[in-house]
C-alpha cells in the first residue's frame, strides 16, 4: 500500500471510531507516521470463519475493536434477517450475548446488543461476566434464534475474540460462517449500522439459575459426593458458577487457588491463561500440597473448558485431555448412557474401542465442538485440548463446569471403593491396550512458517517415524467419505497415528500423536509406558525434522 493512501485509510477509520481508547492510539500511530505498525492494523482485515473472531485488541481491521465489533454484529442481524428470524411466536428473533471478563469484552457485548437492536431483532445481555457454557444453554433454553459470546478463551491477555452460535445452541459451521462473513464484507460504513442506547434487556439471575437447575442432571441421583477437590479459575469467570454447582450437588466446598480465583484480564499469574501450558498449574499444585486433596480442578478463562491433575507417587501431575476424556466415557458407560459417543479426528482412539466394547454407537468428526455437537443422537463428546460435552440436552458445546461435576462424581465413587483415576485407568490400559498420547506444538510469529511446514510435508512426505512404517497417507484437504476438506495431514503407522494441522484460534502449528501398545496384566503396565514414551518421543523427533521445524 502506497504511503498516502495508507495513512488516508488510517484516518478514515479514525473517523468513524466510536472507542476514545483506540481513537487515541491510531491517532498517536498517524502522527508519528508510524508505517510499518500501520501497516500491520491496515494491511488486511480480521477474518470471520467457524471461530468467529479472534484476535489482539487495538485500532484497526486487522484488531479486535469496536469498531470490527459492530461490522460483525452487523453482519450477523443482516444474515439472521435473510434466514427468516422470527421463532415461536415471537415477532422479532432473539439474540442472546454473554461476554467473559477480558478487556473490552463487556463494551463488545453493548455494542453487539444495540446493532440487534438497531436491526429490528431482539437483545438479551446476560447480567454480568459468565462461562461461555451458560451462553450455550441459554440460547437454547430461551428459545433465542443466535447467540454471542464475547470471549478469547484461553488465549493471552491482549487478545479478544467473538464467537457466533446458531439457534440449536452449536458454534457456526460452513456455509454459515462464509454467508455471514460476506454480509459483513458489505458493511462499508459505521454510519450505516443504527446503534440505539437502549431497547435491549439485561437478563438476571433467572437463566443462571436455570443453567444450575440443569447440571442435576449430570450426576446419578444416588451416587456419593465425597471427593475433596482444589480449584482454580484461571482468572477467569468460573469460579462462582462452579462453587454453586459443587454446592448443589452436595460435594465438599472445593479450596481455591486464591491469587488466580478473581477475574483478572490480565491474568497477572501466568505467561498464558492456558491450564495446558508450562507453569499455569504451579499454584495450584502447590495449594494441593498443602490441602491433599482427591482431585485437582482447572477452568479456562471462560470455563468451557476443564482440567484435572491427580497425585501420582509423591507429587502432583495433569492428566492429558485423552486421559480425562476416556474416564469420563468409561464413567458414563459404567452409568448405563446410551447415545452416540463422538471426539475429533486429534483425539485419542480409545473412546472408539471403549464405545465399540459397550456396543455403542461411535463417530469421529473435525477438530472443534462446532462439529461434535452436531453429531446425531449425540450423548457425549469429547476432544483432547481439555472440551467435554457431557450434557449435550443441555449445553451443546463443551463445558467446564458440568465436565468438573461428572470427574468430582467418579473420584468420589472411586474413594468409595479405595481407589483412584489412576487405578481406573490401569483398567482401561489392561483392557483395550495402553493409549499413549502426546503434542509437537510449534508456537509462531509469522504465519508463512506454518504454511512452509505443511507444505514440505505434502511436497516430501515421510515412509516412517520412529521406526515405524507409514501404511495410510491421507491429505485432508481433499476430505474423506466421513470427514469434509480441511487443511490437516493424518497419517496411520504401525501402531501409532499422528494428525498435523494450523491451530484455528493461535499462530500454531499442531502435531497430535498417539501410540498404542498391548498391555496383557498391570504388572506389565511399567514395561509398556517405557515403550511408549520412547516411540512418542522419537516420532516427535522425526516428524519435527520432516516438517522443517
Amino acid at each position: 500500500m502506497e504511503d498516502d493512501a495508507l495513512i488516508a485509510q488510517a484516518q478514515a477509520w479514525l473517523a468513524e471510531d466510536p472507542d476514545p481508547d483506540t481513537r487515541e492510539e491510531l491517532a498517536r500511530l498517524i502522527d508519528a507516521h508510524d508505517l510499518p505498525e500501520l501497516t500491520a492494523r491496515f494491511s488486511g482485515t480480521l477474518q470471520f470463519g467457524t471461530a468467529g473472531l479472534r484476535g489482539e485488541l487495538g485500532a484497526g481491521p486487522l484488531r479486535m475493536n469496536r469498531s470490527v465489533v459492530i461490522r460483525a454484529a452487523a453482519g450477523l442481524a443482516a444474515y439472521l434477517k435473510k434466514q427468516g428470524t422470527p421463532h415461536g411466536d415471537d415477532t422479532a428473533g432473539l439474540v442472546v450475548i454473554g461476554y467473559d471478563a477480558r478487556h473490552k469484552s463487556a463494551a463488545f457485548a453493548e455494542d453487539t446488543a444495540a446493532v440487534m437492536t438497531g436491526a429490528g431483532l431482539r437483545a438479551a445481555v446476560l447480567p454480568r461476566p459468565l462461562p461461555t457454557p451458560v451462553l450455550a444453554f441459554a440460547i437454547r433454553h430461551l428459545g433465542a434464534v443466535a447467540g454471542v459470546e464475547v470471549t478469547a478463551s484461553h488465549n493471552p491477555p491482549r487478545d479478544n475474540g467473538y464467537k457466533v452460535y446458531l439457534g440449536d445452541g452449536s458454534q457456526i459451521v460452513p456455509p454459515a460462517d462464509a454467508e455471514i462473513a460476506a454480509e459483513i464484507e458489505a458493511i462499508t460504513s459505521l454510519t450505516t449500522v443504527p446503534r440505539p442506547t437502549t431497547g435491549w434487556e439485561t437478563l438476571d439471575d433467572t437463566v443462571l439459575d436455570a443453567y444450575l437447575a440443569r447440571t442435576d442432571a449430570v450426576l446419578s441421583p444416588a451416587s456419593p459426593r465425597t471427593a475433596r477437590t482444589v480449584y482454580t479459575a484461571m482468572h477467569g469467570v468460573g469460579r462462582d458458577v462452579l462453587l454453586a454447582a459443587f454446592a448443589r450437588a452436595g460435594f465438599p466446598a472445593p479450596d481455591l487457588v486464591t491469587e488466580q480465583a478473581d477475574p483478572d484480564p490480565d491474568f497477572p499469574t501466568v505467561a498464558f491463561p492456558n491450564p495446558e501450558e508450562p507453569g499455569a498449574m504451579d499454584l495450584a499444585f502447590a495449594k494441593a500440597r498443602e490441602t491433599d486433596p482427591d482431585l485437582v480442578i482447572a477452568n479456562d478463562p471462560d470455563a468451557d473448558r476443564c482440567a484435572a491433575a491427580v497425585k501420582d507417587g509423591g507429587d502432583w501431575r495433569m492428566l492429558r485431555g485423552d486421559e480425562v476424556g476416556a474416564l469420563l466415557a468409561a464413567h458414563l458407560v459404567r452409568r448405563g448412557a446410551t447415545g452416540t459417543f463422538a471426539e475429533s479426528i486429534v483425539s485419542s482412539s480409545l473412546l472408539g474401542r471403549i464405545a465399540e466394547k459397550a456396543g455403542l454407537p461411535y463417530e469421529e468428526t473435525l477438530t472443534g465442538f462446532k462439529w461434535i455437537a452436531r453429531v446425531d443422537g449425540l450423548r457425549y463428546g469429547y476432544e483432547e485440548a481439555l472440551g467435554y460435552c457431557v450434557d449435550p440436552d443441555g449445553v451443546r458445546d463443551k463445558d467446564g463446569i458440568t465436565a468438573a461435576l461428572l470427574l468430582t462424581e467418579l473420584a468420589s465413587e472411586l474413594k468409595s471403593d479405595n481407589r483412584t483415576l489412576l487405578d481406573l485407568l490401569d483398567d482401561l490400559a489392561v483392557e483395550h491396550g495402553l493409549h499413549a498420547t502426546d503434542q509437537l506444538s510449534v508456537r509462531v510469529q509469522d504465519l508463512d512458517l506454518i504454511a512452509a511446514a505443511m507444505r514440505r510435508l505434502r511436497e516430501q512426505p515421510p515412509t516412517e517415524l520412529a521406526g515405524l512404517r507409514i501404511t495410510k497417507a491421507e491429505d485432508l484437504n481433499e476430505g474423506t467419505a466421513a470427514l469434509p476438506p480441511t487443511d490437516g495431514l493424518r497419517y496411520t503407522l504401525d501402531g501409532a497415528r499422528v494428525v498435523v494441522r494450523p491451530s484455528g484460534t493461535e499462530p500454531k502449528l499442531k502435531c497430535y500423536l498417539e501410540v498404542v501398545v498391548p498391555v496383557a496384566t498391570k504388572q506389565a503396565l511399567p514395561k509398556a509406558r517405557t515403550k511408549a514414551t520412547s516411540l512418542l518421543t522419537t516420532i516427535k523427533r522425526d516428524l519435527s525434522a520432516a516438517a522443517g521445524i
